[in-house]
């Protein structure tokens, strides 16, 4: 199963029914089941991907902009929803290329990888997505960090 999430993805979702467990019970389900199925992934995914699509810090780098003149939307959105899914432990297989591969042509600095977050956590924030299951999907984005992110060039003196 791959553990990567791309820059482009994920978003927020919420506990089947809004049932707590207990602590026990909680930590035998996967993260795919605390979080609510495809169904509530693919809702958080889409606002995700909305709020990335206006987002000013990410528009402002030429690379992203042409990138999203190619990809359609809602083809981002399953491709997404289908990475998150199986990321976190569901029955979702994600086909699309590897995130090094997808994220190579794009230069996305640190500044951008921020305001993806933040674009994250604001989503995660909107449907109420528990603290500690926000913590493990944070966690399995930034395994991803190195694939998608560009080394700053360092200059020689």
């Amino acid at each position: 199963m791959r553990r990567s999430v791309s820059s482009l993805l994920l978003g927020s979702l919420l506990v089947t029914g809004g049932v707590r467990l207990g602590a026990a019970q909680s930590a035998t389900r996967s993260l795919y089941d605390r979080l609510g199925g495809v169904y509530n992934i693919a809702t958080v995914v889409d606002d995700f991907i909305e709020r990335l699509l206006v987002d000013d810090t990410l528009n402002a780098n030429p690379a992203i902009r042409a990138a999203r003149a190619r990809v359609p939307k809602a083809g981002l959105k399953y491709q997404v929803t289908a990475l998150v899914c199986e990321a976190t432990g569901g029955p979702c297989k994600y086909t699309g290329r590897s995130m090094k591969e997808a994220h190579a042509h794009l230069n996305i600095d640190e500044e951008q990888w921020k305001a993806m977050v933040a674009d994250l956590v604001d989503t995660l924030d909107k449907f109420r997505v528990p603290k500690k299951e926000q913590e493990e999907l944070i966690a399995i984005v930034a395994s991803t960090k190195r694939d998608i992110v560009k080394e700053p060039s360092v200059s020689s003196k």
